[in-house]
């Protein structure tokens, strides 16, 4: 497929600084290469247009504009399993499309198929303006739960904005100053123990600690889940819908030529992104 847009995400920062959750260092590095990445290419969540199929595949024809999730994002043209990409709706901008993918397929799996979130249920979102965070708002509000949004004081209109119906400033409030009791807290920015993160739960609430330490995910079970997000294609389809519909923003801080990934990175490494930051092959 040709790339029209890819977004520069967290997890391609860290791979390629290979800076990581503490004690992953060692696992990562055997797994993506000790000097550096083994693949040069980096990027997972893409937009773009079907140029070539291979043998067998009925399931898209060419010049389908489609969106997914693949390696080698970052290029302008890619190979990809078909089960990975799903049909971009027409009414969904390929920036938009790209964007929305890591941080919101990364938000419904922990929400919905892990933490099961219903209306009427409490939700901390912790680091609510990141492309993690941003999505996990919405995801929380969308199916009708109460959102309780963490993030900067400069970011506070747009986490309201979003969904959420309170808002902490972290910069003032300390998370382990937070009074309330959430039945699902969900920690996508920064560091945070779990003892810290268990005591912001309601009895049979759920801690989703999405960067979690090696420690912490060996650890994790019965209230606490950690682990590595799974991106179903109901999940991509879903959101594409969504943002189709104007009832999800994918939060775009800032979309750039691929000349300027450098620039990207940059943005993405500063630790200040807000939502999303796009390259153009």
């Amino acid at each position: 497929m040709r790339v029209a847009a890819a977004a520069v995400t967290s997890g391609d920062a860290r791979m390629r600084a290979a800076r990581f959750p503490r004690g992953m260092g060692l696992p990562a590095r055997l797994g993506i290469g000790l000097r550096g990445p083994r693949q040069r290419i980096l990027g997972i969540a893409l937009s773009g247009t079907v140029t070539a199929l291979g043998e067998g595949v009925t399931s898209l024809a060419v010049g389908d504009a489609v969106a997914g999730m693949a390696s080698r994002a970052h290029a302008e043209l890619v190979a990809v399993r078909a089960d990975r990409l799903v049909r971009k709706p027409a009414d969904v901008s390929h920036d938009a499309a790209a964007a929305v993918l890591f941080g919101g397929t990364t938000a419904m799996h922990f929400l919905h198929d892990v933490a099961k979130v219903r209306a009427g249920q409490s939700v901390l979102v912790i680091g609510g303006s990141g492309a993690v965070g941003s999505s996990a708002v919405q995801v929380a509000r969308l199916s009708g739960a109460r959102v309780t949004g963490v993030t900067s004081g400069r970011n506070a209109e747009l986490v309201r904005r979003l969904g959420a119906e309170t808002v902490v400033d972290r910069t003032r409030t300390p998370v382990d100053r937070i009074a309330e009791r959430f039945d699902v807290v969900v920690h996508t920015a920064g560091p945070l123990s779990t003892a810290a993160g268990r005591s912001l739960l309601a009895d049979g609430g759920t801690l989703i600690l999405v960067l979690a330490t090696l420690g912490q995910m060996v650890a994790a079970r019965g209230q606490v889940k950690a682990g590595v997000a799974r991106s179903r294609p109901e999940h991509m389809a879903r959101l594409l819908s969504l943002v189709g519909s104007g009832e999800l923003d994918p939060v775009i801080q800032e979309s750039m030529p691929m000349a300027e990934i450098a620039r990207a990175y940059e943005i993405v490494d500063s630790e200040r992104k807000v939502g999303n930051v796009l390259i153009r092959p």
